[in-house]
C-alpha cells in the first residue's frame, strides 16, 4: 500500500485556451499563457491497495458522480501503465472554491491527482513528464504544476509528448492581483470539452481562432516579461472576448455568462474610464476575474461589491506550484 498528498493551484489563461487538435490525447489546438492563483486550491490524496476492487472518488467529502470516477478512473489508468502496478486507488480530493463552475477546479484538480498519484505509485517524474499527464486530465491542468506565469505550447508531435506547459516566471516575479466575482454557485451546464468541440465542429471562426493564435501569444510573452501592465490587461481582454465570440457563434451557440457576468464587464471599463487600470478576463463560466494593480485592488473590490448580484469576492496573487503535502507513506 503506498499513499500520497497534494496540492495544486487554479489558474486563468490570459490568453485563452479553446478547442483540441486531437480529443483522445487531450492535445490543445492552439497555445495558452496563464496565471497561477495563489487563494484557489485543490488537496488531493491517493491510496492504492491491492484489497480494493475498483476505484473509489470522493470529492469535498462525497461520494463523486459515477462520470467523474470513471474519469478519475482513466487517468489513474495512466498513471498505473506507467508504474506497471493494477492496485485500484481511494482518491480524495477537495476544492476550497466552487467546483465546475468556470474557476479551472478541473486544472488544479488534475495537476494535484497528478503528483499524489504518481508519487503514490512509486514515480519519480520530472515536471515535464508531470505536466504531460496532467494535460490527459484536462487541458489547463498542464499549466497548474507550475506556479506564476505559466505557458502551454500546443505541440506538434502526434503522440503529444511535446504539448507541455512551463514556467515563464516564477510567482513572485511580479506583484499583481486578481479579483475574482463570483456570481453563480452553480455548475455550468456545458462543459469546457463539449464547449470546445461544438465550436471546433460549428463556428465559421474556429479558423481564424487557430491562425491568430500564435501573434497573440507571442504579444503577450513579450508584456509580461516586460511587465507592461496596459498591454497585459488590453491582450487578457481581447483574447477573453475573442474566446467568447467564438463560442456564441457555435450552432447552437454557448452563452458561458449570466447578467452579472455583464454588469461586471461594464464596471471595470468603467473603471478604466475612471482612471483606474483594471482588466477582465472570464473563462467557460460565469465568474469574471480583473486583474489589477496592488494599489488598486481596494478600488477595484469596493466597485464590485456594489454590483447587485455578485455573491462575494476572491482576490488573490500569483501562486506556487504543484507540491507535496507531508511524506509519502
Amino acid at each position: 500500500m503506498a499513499q500520497a498528498t497534494a496540492r495544486a493551484h487554479s489558474n486563468i489563461a490570459l490568453i485563452k485556451y479553446w478547442g483540441k487538435r486531437d480529443s483522445s490525447l487531450n492535445l490543445p489546438a492552439v497555445g495558452s499563457i496563464s496565471v497561477t492563483l495563489d487563494a484557489l486550491h485543490t488537496t488531493t490524496s491517493v491510496h492504492f491497495s491491492s484489497e480494493w476492487p475498483t476505484d473509489r472518488v470522493e470529492l469535498n467529502q462525497a461520494p463523486a458522480d459515477e462520470k467523474t470516477t470513471q474519469r478519475v478512473s482513466r487517468f489513474l489508468d495512466i498513471i498505473r501503465q506507467n508504474a506497471h502496478i493494477d492496485e485500484r486507488a481511494l482518491v480524495s480530493s477537495a476544492n476550497n472554491f466552487p467546483t465546475a463552475a468556470g474557476l479551472a477546479s478541473s486544472a488544479s484538480a488534475f495537476a494535484a491527482l497528478s503528483l499524489a498519484a504518481s508519487t503514490a505509485a512509486g514515480l519519480s517524474a520530472s515536471p515535464a513528464q508531470l505536466s504531460e499527464w496532467a494535460r490527459r486530465g484536462s487541458g489547463s491542468a498542464a499549466r497548474s504544476i507550475f506556479g506564476g506565469f505559466v505557458e502551454m505550447h500546443k505541440g506538434q508531435r502526434a503522440d503529444g509528448r511535446d504539448a507541455i506547459a512551463e514556467p515563464l516566471a516564477a510567482a513572485d516575479f511580479w506583484d499583481v492581483r486578481i479579483v475574482i466575482a463570483i456570481t453563480s454557485e452553480q455548475a455550468k451546464q456545458t462543459g469546457s470539452t463539449g464547449g470546445m468541440e461544438q465550436s471546433k465542429n460549428s463556428s465559421v471562426y474556429y479558423p481564424a481562432w487557430v491562425d491568430t493564435a500564435e501573434e497573440d501569444l507571442s504579444a503577450m510573452r513579450n508584456a509580461l516579461l516586460q511587465k507592461d501592465f496596459t498591454r497585459v490587461g488590453e491582450l487578457s481582454e481581447y483574447s477573453c472576448l475573442k474566446m467568447h465570440a467564438l463560442a456564441l457563434s457555435g450552432q447552437p451557440g454557448l452563452l458561458y455568462w449570466n447578467g452579472v457576468t455583464m454588469d461586471v464587464m461594464h464596471a471595470v471599463r468603467n473603471l478604466r474610464r475612471q482612471g483606474i487600470e483594471a482588466y477582465f478576463t472570464i473563462d467557460a463560466g460565469p465568474q469574471v476575474k480583473v486583474l489589477c494593480l496592488p494599489e488598486h485592488q481596494n478600488t477595484v473590490e469596493e466597485a464590485l461589491q456594489q454590483i447587485p448580484g455578485v455573491l462575494r469576492l476572491i482576490t488573490t496573487r500569483p501562486g506556487t506550484g504543484a507540491h507535496l503535502l507531508g511524506e509519502k507513506a
